[in-house]
């Protein structure tokens, strides 16, 4: 096998596995080596590295229809990810690793399937259409002191409805720090090639690839069941799959909230950091604000998480059996709200 060139594709389309795949074989390359690795994920939205999943997306859609959270290493705005989705990584050490050449290289494999696609100035794919040009591809980078790596998305037949759907937040009063994805017009490429798919794509990258570096070599496939020599990979992909990282990995918020119950309106202010609630303000108009003080103390420190903090009040409702009708009220409420 050649030194300086591999490809990796993989069998899986879990995404904690891929992206922890791709980070175990970043770190791990030689940093005189160029790295292909193709996958897709099943049902899935990607985020940043540093954006809030709750100001991104609509979790609480998401958590019904079972759509997977993951957030890359890399920068960049969040995806949806679905079995009509290519995704691309190259990897390069430096000075060797440049950006523009495996744009060129992405370029060029769709130009030998039949689509003439062009680069614009925000890290995008696009193909003009008689209506504007339409994205089809958004790209990501990370690099660290010798090696770098850029990876994206191929919009081949995905379900554009669901992307919608996903990547559009809940009403909440989040008020947030982080980074904000810019929503651009998209289209799937099996508009314009209508037999295009995972598969072809591949083969066309991966000939690409090959054709200018001046070197071929076989294809590595990689599964739960076939990994190659990755130290590490089974710390990287508990994080990756971790709650911590996934969620608790966000940038400072707050979230604000009320609702009218029959006993008197609330008030509930949150500053969320890491994914825990660092401050809690609530204010209400009942007659007894007892119970509402207790929540105060109680939500404060955990996780910013339904189930922790229904659990919470739970446990306060049985020591406070006094006010079970108004914690009960409230942990029902939240519940809808929070998650």
């Amino acid at each position: 096998m050649s030194v300086t060139t591999r490809v990796f594709i993989s069998q899986s389309t879990q995404p904690w596995f891929n992206l922890a795949v791709e980070d175990a074989i970043f770190r791990n390359m030689p940093a005189d080596q160029q790295v292909l690795f193709l996958w897709r994920n099943a049902d899935t939205v990607v985020i940043g590295r540093a954006q809030n999943p709750w100001k991104e997306c609509n979790t609480r859609k998401m958590d019904q229809d079972g759509i997977t959270l993951a957030r890359r290493q890399s920068g960049g705005g969040a995806v949806f990810h679905d079995l009509g989705n290519t995704n691309f990584t190259f990897m390069a050490g430096k000075p060797k690793y440049d950006k523009n050449v495996s744009t060129e290289i992405v370029l060029s494999a769709l130009k030998q399937l039949g689509i003439d696609a062009t680069a614009t100035g925000r890290n995008d794919l696009v193909v003009s259409t008689k209506g504007g040009d339409r994205k089809f591809s958004g790209s990501a980078y990370k690099e660290t002191m010798d090696r770098g790596f850029h990876h994206g998305t191929l919009l081949l037949s995905a379900d554009l409805t669901r992307l919608a759907n996903y990547l559009n937040p809940d009403k909440k009063k989040l008020e947030a720090k982080g980074i904000t994805s810019v929503r651009s017009r998209v289209i799937n490429l099996n508009e314009l090639l209508p037999n295009i798919d995972h598969e072809s794509v591949c083969k066309a990258i991966t000939a690409s690839f090959f054709a200018h570096y001046g070197e071929c070599v076989d294809i590595e496939y990689i599964s739960p069941e076939s990994l190659p020599d990755l130290p590490g990979f089974t710390q990287k992909y508990q994080q990756q799959a971790s709650w911590d990282w996934n969620f608790g990995n966000t940038p400072q918020f707050m979230h604000s909230i009320d609702e009218r119950f029959s006993w008197g309106g609330v008030e509930l202010h949150l500053d969320v950091k890491k994914g825990h609630i660092i401050s809690v303000k609530m204010f209400t108009d009942s007659l007894d604000p007892t119970p509402i003080e207790l929540v105060e103390k109680t939500l404060f420190g955990i996780e910013y998480n339904a189930v922790t903090i229904s659990n919470a009040i739970s446990e306060l409702t049985v020591e406070q059996e006094k006010y079970k009708n108004e914690l009960y009220d409230i942990n029902s409420w939240l519940k809808k709200v929070i998650i």
